[in-house]
């Protein structure tokens, strides 16, 4: 036992080094960086398996936003790992060169493959909203496309070195308030069609998302715009955020839609044991014999997955 290093110890960034094709970086995150984001990528599989495990005790039929929010935090926690280990990352020469010693160097850590998450989780997120709304589809695809030139705007421009960064940081805020624009007013207007339970539940989460999300071309403009803050405060950063945009959402969706039928969204999805037919006289409004609720009366046992 005395021989035993029973230290607790976070190899990361000894085994994947700040060298990538042949160039090292000089602004880095540290081990305590590399702990945050492995903390939160416990945090946000903790979550996935909690949605999914939660989503059983739910009809299969009903568990769109189940799977939704589980998806979600999955593909974050794969990529906070990513980033905890020290990859997913390239160096690109910063604009303004600081003198503070740990913002000193020519160039700095950039991890693109937060923005991977990003184009995977954000429209998640967002249908996760829109849905509950009831938005036509239409709307929601586009609201989508504007919120991948958001993300792909402000990829492009962390990895520009020169000001012309800024234009694209320009791009990807327009094509935000956008988004802003269909969940505060067109969603807003169709949710409280559907009931002061569903409008009650977008409202908090609509808000709740519009809040946070006006905070993260802040932190663009202080990390990989500007330089200012250190790759560790960025990992605290971005972490704050994206665990109260996403585990935080998570839960507070589920909770809200725990009670309500996704069939008052129009998200009703036919199962196996249902008629084709006699679900599409449901679905219109009908309400054929020997059909309750879109589905058999005699139809015995719970869904499975």
């Amino acid at each position: 036992m005395d021989n035993m290093d029973l230290t607790k110890r976070n190899n990361a960034l000894n085994v994947n080094t700040n060298t990538q094709n042949g160039k090292t970086v000089q602004i880095a995150i540290t081990t305590a960086g590399s702990d945050l984001y492995y903390a939160i990528c416990a945090v946000m599989g903790f979550v996935a398996l909690s949605i999914i495990a939660a989503s059983m005790m739910k009809p299969r039929t009903d568990r769109i936003f189940f799977y939704i929010t589980a998806g979600v935090n999955t593909t974050a926690c794969i990529a906070y790992f990513c980033m905890g280990s020290n990859l997913g990352w390239t160096p690109i020469d910063v604009e303004w060169q600081r003198s503070q010693a740990n913002v000193a160097g020519i160039n700095r850590e950039i991890f693109y493959v937060r923005y991977i998450d990003w184009f995977i989780t954000t429209p998640l997120l967002l249908m996760d909203i829109l849905l509950t709304a009831g938005l036509p589809w239409p709307t929601i695809v586009w609201t989508v496309f504007m919120d991948w030139v958001m993300i792909i705007t402000g990829l492009v421009g962390a990895l520009v070195k020169s000001r012309y960064k800024w234009g694209f940081y320009a791009f990807g805020c327009a094509a935000m308030f956008y988004v802003f624009w269909n969940i505060a007013f067109e969603g807003r207007k169709h949710a409280k069609r559907l009931g002061s339970d569903v409008y009650r539940v977008y409202l908090i989460c609509g808000v709740w998302t519009l809040f946070l999300w006006l905070l993260y071309p802040i932190a663009w403009g202080l990390c990989e715009g500007g330089n200012v803050i250190t790759p560790d405060s960025e990992a605290i950063f971005y972490g704050v955020l994206d665990f109260c945009a996403k585990p935080i959402f998570s839960i507070m969706l589920i909770a809200g839609h725990w009670s309500i039928s996704p069939a008052r969204m129009g998200l009703r999805i036919r199962d196996v044991d249902e008629d084709p037919e006699l679900f599409e006289k449901s679905h219109r409004g009908d309400n054929p014999t020997g059909l309750e609720n879109g589905r058999y009366a005699n139809a015995t046992g719970n869904d499975h997955v």
